[in-house]
């Protein structure tokens, strides 16, 4: 994502944040419990959110310039149990099963293949695991998401590969979950172009 990018990420989101994405990063990992993984922890934006039944941790962060953010945050809450990793979310270098939950907040729309990313998150969740989710998804009829398609190309090179279209409940769908729950709205102060969202809680099944 680069070096500007890293160090401005926070004061460019922070407008959103303060709105209520904050509160739904809150809200949305309030149950999370065991031991876990979040991709493209980014700077750290969610670490305040995770609770005592959390035991350990993973943050996987591949872009080195975040990763250093990241890093810090973790130094300056004296977290035990979490682990600063440079993994892709595309191929996770952990054990089948072996996640109590996974999360993944605003990262769907950059990785380079959405399929394989959501695959892994279902293979390393152990039946009945959690993916914890937020994303900014393509709109939907009747929003039309015309200028989405037209605009990507040029979005996906300024912004590290973040697409505008992707519908990633279907993707979830796809890959084996079973949608918990699921809550649609419009990111608060965010652009145009990445308002529509999407959040809530999905789960590997556990076998008949």
């Amino acid at each position: 994502m680069g070096r500007l990018m890293a160090r401005f990420y926070d004061r460019v989101t922070a407008a959103s944040e303060e709105a209520g994405v904050r509160e739904w990063r809150r809200k949305l990992l309030a149950n999370a419990a065991g031991k876990g993984l979040e991709l493209g922890a980014g700077t750290g934006l969610n670490l305040d959110h995770y609770g005592e039944k959390v035991s350990s941790l993973y943050l996987s962060e591949p872009d080195p310039h975040m990763r250093v953010r990241l890093a810090d945050r973790v130094r300056a809450m004296r977290g035990r149990g979490i682990e600063v990793a440079d993994y892709a979310a595309e191929k996770i270098p952990l054990p089948d099963q072996s996640m109590e939950f996974v999360a993944a907040t605003l990262v769907i729309c950059s990785v380079r293949d959405p399929s394989a990313c959501l695959g892994e998150i279902f293979r390393v969740l152990q039946p009945g695991g959690v993916y914890y989710f937020l994303e900014h998804v393509g709109h939907l009829p009747p929003r039309s998401d015309r200028w989405q398609r037209l605009l990507e190309p040029l979005w996906k090179r300024v912004m590290g590969n973040c697409h505008l279209t992707r519908q990633t409940e279907e993707g979830m769908r796809r890959a084996g979950f079973e949608i918990e729950e699921l809550r649609r709205d419009d990111m608060p102060k965010g652009p145009g172009l990445v308002r529509s969202t999407i959040r809530g809680r999905a789960r590997r099944p556990k076998p008949a």
